[in-house]
């Protein structure tokens, strides 16, 4: 497995939903958290591996979580913005404004569907990690300025992965 950099197609594509949970799904989440602490991360989905599946696994700190077919049933009214980073995007730090509350649904690995209330950092992880499912990089939230100010960086990304 490799960490696919910005530019890449599966990065910019929406992900299926995961049908069946299987023993080589399984493997894969089992793979993805070791590669997550490798590269110091809090977070790591399909398509950042080049599967274009609708999972991640991450770990904000709170609890290692591996979540499958994951949905936002709600978002808080107050917000935050916090710098992100993204193993995809490497060398770029921007601040990205999210919800500081949502409500997630997920299935886990066990098959056992889970509904929880995420706030603050956990949540903001969440939530970078369901955009990657979505096609969504973080550098497509941020102002127009700070994208303005990073799209050299963003073309070199883009250029070494032609």
């Amino acid at each position: 497995m490799e960490i696919q950099i910005y530019g890449k197609a599966v990065l910019a594509r929406r992900a299926e939903p995961v049908d069946t949970i299987t023993p080589e799904l399984l493997a894969i989440l089992d793979e993805m958290v070791p590669m997550l602490k490798e590269h110091r991360g809090v977070g790591l989905a399909a398509p950042q591996i080049g599967i274009g599946k609708r999972f991640f696994v991450m770990d904000p700190g709170d609890k290692l979580r591996k979540v499958i077919n994951p949905e936002i049933l709600k978002t808080g009214s107050a917000f935050a913005e916090m710098e992100e980073g993204c193993l995809s995007v490497p060398g770029i730090h921007k601040k990205v404004r999210r919800p500081r509350r949502i409500t997630v649904r997920y299935t886990n690995e066990a098959g056992e569907l889970i509904e929880e209330e995420l706030k603050d950092y956990p949540a903001r992880v969440f939530m970078h990690e369901y955009d990657h499912l979505e096609g969504i990089l973080f550098v497509d939230k941020v102002s127009p300025i700070a994208k303005k100010m990073i799209a050299k960086q963003l073309e070199d990304l883009t250029r070494k992965e032609a």
